[in-house]
C-alpha cells in the first residue's frame, strides 16, 4: 500500500511543529525520515498513524483518506513508538496474546501469528519471560514483533534501535529487511546515519517542521556540496603561499588548515590529490599522514540543518 503524506501541517499553541510536509512512501520502500531534535518527526508519525489529527493537509492510504479515531485504514498500520509499550510483569507471549486481542485476533490464527513474530524478530526461545527479564535490544524487538501482529501492510518505526546493542540492532535491521522484501511499506526515523544509508532506499530530510529533502541516497549524496575531502597533517605546516597556489589548482573547492592539518575539498581526488602533495613537496613541506573520504549522509545532513547543536 502507497502511504502519501500531503501538505500536512500541525501546530501546538503558538508552536508550528510541521509546516506542509509532503512525501509517499511506496510498498517494498524503506523510507527513512531525518531531522535534527525538535524537527517534527514524531508529530509526523503521529499524524500518519491516525493518531493526531493534522491542521491542515490529510494523509492518504492507497488514495483514501485516513482518520483518527475508529479509522478502518488504521487496520492496515502498524506502529512502534519510541516509548516501549509492554506489560513488564507478563511472558513474552502474554503480551502478545494481550496486543493480539487489541487487533481482534483469536484462537488459531493468534497462536500461528505470535509464532510467527517471535521467530521474525530472534525471541521464540524467550516466549516465557518477561520483558523485565530482557536487555533493551530484547524488549524494542518484543515491541516490534507486537506491532507485526496483525500482519499490517505499513509499518511506522520512530527511532527503533534507540539504546539496543549491536547484536539486537543487526536483528532489528535483518527484520526490516525482511519486511520490505515482502513488499510492505516502511517509514524509518533515526538519529543514526550509518542505519539509514544501510537500510532506506529513499530518505526525507525535515527541519523547523519542513521538507528540506526528498531524494534517493545516491542522488542526497551527489547534491552534497563537497563530494570528496583529503586531510593531510605536516610537521610544518603550508604557509600563506602555498595555501594559495594549492587553492587555486583545478578541481580543488576548498582548503582548510588547522593547526598541522590540511583539508582539501575537491570534486575528483585521482587528480587533485596528486596535484596537491606534488605543489606542496616543490615548496618543501612533507606530508606525514594522508587520509581521503567520500562524503556521506552525515555530511549532507550537515549541510542542509546546519552544524550548531539543538535541543529543539
Amino acid at each position: 500500500m502507497q502511504l502519501v503524506a500531503d501538505r500536512l501541517h500541525k501546530k501546538f499553541g503558538a508552536i508550528t511543529a510541521v509546516a506542509g510536509v509532503s512525501f509517499a512512501a511506496t510498498p517494498g520502500e524503506v523510507l527513512g525520515l531525518l531531522g535534527p531534535n525538535g524537527a517534527g518527526k514524531s508529530t509526523i508519525i503521529s499524524m500518519l498513524s491516525g493518531l493526531t489529527k493534522p491542521d491542515m493537509g490529510a494523509v492518504q492510504i492507497d488514495g483514501r483518506p485516513l482518520g483518527t479515531g475508529a479509522d478502518p485504514g488504521k487496520q492496515c498500520i502498524g506502529l512502534v513508538t519510541q516509548e516501549i509499550t509492554l506489560l513488564e510483569d507478563l511472558p513474552a507471549r502474554m503480551n502478545l496474546e494481550f496486543f493480539g486481542g487489541l487487533y481482534g485476533l483469536s484462537g488459531h490464527k493468534l497462536a500461528a501469528r505470535i509464532a510467527a513474530v517471535l521467530e521474525l524478530t530472534s525471541l521464540s526461545d524467550r516466549a516465557g519471560d518477561a520483558p523485565k527479564e530482557f536487555s533493551g535490544g530484547m524488549r524494542r524487538r518484543l515491541n516490534i514483533a507486537c506491532a507485526l501482529l496483525h500482519e499490517p501492510h505499513i509499518l511506522l518505526l520512530d527511532e527503533p534501535t534507540v539504546g539496543v546493542d549491536p547484536q539486537s540492532r543487526n536483528a532489528i535491521f535483518e527484520t526490516i529487511e525482511v519486511l520490505a522484501g515482502e513488499g510492505r511499506t516502511l517509514i524509518y526515523t533515526t538519529h543514526y546515519m550509518e542505519e539509514v544509508e544501510r537500510l532506506c532506499d529513499r530518505v526525507v530530510i525535515i527541519d523547523h517542521g519542513k521538507v528540506l529533502a526528498d531524494d534517493s541516497l545516491s542522488g542526497l549524496l551527489a547534491s552534497a556540496p563537497v563530494a570528496n575531502k583529503l586531510t593531510l597533517r605536516y610537521d610544518l605546516p603550508p604557509d600563506r603561499a602555498a595555501l594559495t597556489e594549492i587553492t587555486g589548482l583545478p578541481g580543488v573547492i576548498q582548503v582548510d588548515l588547522a593547526g598541522t592539518q590540511l583539508s582539501v575539498s575537491a570534486a575528483d581526488l585521482g587528480t587533485a590529490a596528486p596535484r596537491v602533495l606534488e605543489r606542496l613537496a616543490a615548496r618543501g613541506f612533507s606530508c606525514q599522514e594522508l587520509t581521503s573520504r567520500r562524503a556521506n549522509l552525515e555530511d549532507v545532513f550537515l549541510a542542509l540543518t546546519g552544524r550548531t547543536l539543538r535541543d529543539a
